[in-house]
C-alpha cells in the first residue's frame, strides 16, 4: 500500500477516535480533562503522520525477508518524541504503539488480506534494541504499566542494558505483560481485538449510520468484551470489570444507535468522569480499528 495513503489513515483514525462523541470516560469533542484537552489529541494525531509514512516506507522497502531492519521500536520512540514537542502530556503512546507496526505492515502489504499476518511477523522479528527504544518511549511519555511486575521494570535504570545483554526483543517484553496489559496482548497476538472486534463493528455501523456513531459503537463494543487494563492498573480488576458490565448493558440496548442507548451513554460518560475512570486503552484500540477500516475502504483509490 502507498506509504502516503497509510500515513493519512493513521492520522485520520487518531483524529476520528478522539472526536467520537460521547466516548464515555475519555476526552472528546465536548469533554476536556484538567491536564489535557481535545485539541491536544487532534494535534497529536496530525504530528505522527511523517513517522507513520516512514514506517510504511520501511515496510515496503524491507518486506518479509528483513523485518528487523524496520526498527519498529525506534519509530515508536521517534513518534513519541515528535508528539512531545507539541503537547505537554502523554496523549497517544498507546495509539503510536498500535499504529506504527500497523503502518509498517500496511506498507508491505498489497491488500488487506496480508496486513494482520504482517503485523504479527513484524512484531516477532523485533530486536532487543527495539525493546530498549520502546522503554525510552514509555519513559519519555511518562507512562508505565509494562514490565513493572518483573525484573525488566521499565523504570529500572539498568533494564535497557539487561534487554540487550540477554537478547530480549520487543515482542518478548510485551509478551511478559500481555496478561495485564491490553496493548501488549494485542501486539503479541496478531491484533485480534482490532481485526476481529473493532474493525468489523466500525464497518457494520458505518454502512447505515455516521462515522461518529461507528466510532463510539466500536469503542463500546470493545469495552463491553474486554475490561480496560488502564482502569485495572489504576484501580483494580473488579472496577474494570464493572465498567465493562455497564458497557454491555448499553450495547444490549442498541448503544449509540438507539435513543435509550444514547441516554445511557451520556449517563455512563458522566459517571466515569466523576469517578475518574478513563478507558484509555479501549480508546487506543478504537483508533487502530478505525485505521484498519480506513485502509480497507480507501486502498483501491490510491
Amino acid at each position: 500500500m502507498d506509504p502516503d495513503f497509510v500515513a493519512k489513515t493513521a492520522q485520520i483514525a487518531s483524529v476520528l477516535e478522539v472526536s467520537g462523541h460521547p466516548k464515555p470516560g475519555n476526552v472528546h469533542r465536548t469533554r476536556d480533562f484538567p491536564d489535557m484537552i481535545f485539541e491536544d489529541f487532534l494535534i497529536s494525531g496530525v504530528v505522527i503522520g511523517d513517522i507513520m509514512k516512514k514506517a510504511a516506507e520501511l515496510g515496503l522497502k524491507h518486506g518479509p525477508d528483513s523485518l528487523k531492519k524496520i526498527e519498529i521500536g525506534k519509530l515508536i520512540k521517534d513518534a513519541v518524541v515528535e508528539t512531545d514537542k507539541w503537547v505537554a502530556n502523554n496523549t497517544n503512546l498507546g495509539i503510536i504503539m498500535l499504529l506504527t507496526p500497523l503502518s509498517a505492515a500496511a506498507g508491505m502489504s498489497s491488500d488487506m488480506s496480508e496486513v494482520q499476518d504482517n503485523v504479527d511477523n513484524i512484531m516477532r522479528a523485533t530486536t532487543s534494541l527495539d525493546a530498549a527504544n520502546l522503554y525510552d518511549a514509555i519513559n519519555i511519555a511518562d507512562a508505565g504499566g509494562m514490565g513493572e511486575k518483573d525484573e525488566l521494570d521499565v523504570g529500572s535504570e539498568d533494564a535497557k542494558s539487561q534487554l540487550i545483554e540477554k537478547g530480549i526483543n520487543m515482542y518478548d517484553v510485551l509478551d511478559l505483560s500481555a496478561q495485564w496489559d491490553m496493548l501488549a496482548y494485542e501486539l503479541t497476538k496478531a491484533m485480534p481485538i482490532t481485526f476481529e472486534i473493532g474493525y468489523p463493528t466500525f464497518n457494520d455501523v458505518k454502512q447505515t449510520s455516521t462515522i461518529n456513531n461507528a466510532t463510539v459503537q466500536s469503542f463500546l463494543t470493545i469495552l463491553s468484551i474486554y475490561p480496560d487494563t488502564l482502569i485495572a492498573r489504576k484501580y483494580d480488576v473488579e472496577t474494570a470489570q464493572k465498567v465493562s458490565e455497564d458497557a454491555r448493558l448499553i450495547i444490549a440496548e442498541g448503544g449509540i444507535l438507539t435513543d435509550k442507548g444514547i441516554d445511557m451513554i451520556n449517563d455512563f460518560d458522566k459517571d466515569l468522569v466523576k469517578k475518574s475512570l478513563n478507558p484509555g486503552t479501549t480508546a487506543d484500540l478504537t483508533a487502530s480499528s478505525v485505521m484498519v477500516a480506513l485502509l480497507d475502504e480507501y486502498n483501491d483509490k490510491f
